[in-house]
């Protein structure tokens, strides 16, 4: 990148600011794609569905946000409302490392949950109020509902 950086700057013989920011810009999206090493972005697939699919994932994710956002705060300010936290596993069915890195990150931006390490299929999450012991309900509580979306846009 740095090499891809340095050849931008010298074509532009310029020092200025949106010379600089274009350039290093420029220089990532090169080195990504010349990268061989580089498979992050070989999941990602590009039908309209799964451009449907991930329109759809922001709005379900904004709303699972302000509902756990909601339950978070009432706990807080009403300390008689039960907490079980906990640590729980849940199961994906998804196979790409993007996706399963997206739905980690997903978990964890949601109030009350956070991603606590990720084992192949398996994840191991702190919830602030456990609902169940069970693997499966667990999975269908937590994971489900972002799951259904990044599975067509990731696999």
């Amino acid at each position: 990148m740095v090499t891809f950086f340095v050849i931008w700057v010298l074509l532009n013989s310029k020092l200025t600011p949106d010379v600089l920011l274009s350039g290093l810009v420029v220089a990532f999206i090169v080195a990504l794609i010349s990268c061989s090493k580089c498979d992050v972005f070989n999941d990602i697939r590009l039908s309209p569905k799964a451009m449907a699919y991930s329109i759809t994932y922001i709005f379900v994710f904004l709303l699972e946000l302000v509902k756990s956002n909601f339950d978070v705060a009432l706990r807080v300010i009403s300390p008689g409302l039960p907490i079980n936290p906990g640590i729980v596993e849940v199961k994906t069915k998804l196979k790409s490392k993007l996706g399963r890195m997206i739905l980690a990150n997903s978990i964890t931006l949601t109030p009350g949950t956070l991603t606590v390490e990720m084992q192949d299929e398996r994840f191991f999450i702190h919830w602030i109020d456990v609902k169940s012991e069970n693997i499966e309900e667990d999975t269908k509580l937590l994971v489900s509902k972002f799951e259904k979306y990044l599975e067509v846009i990731y696999g």
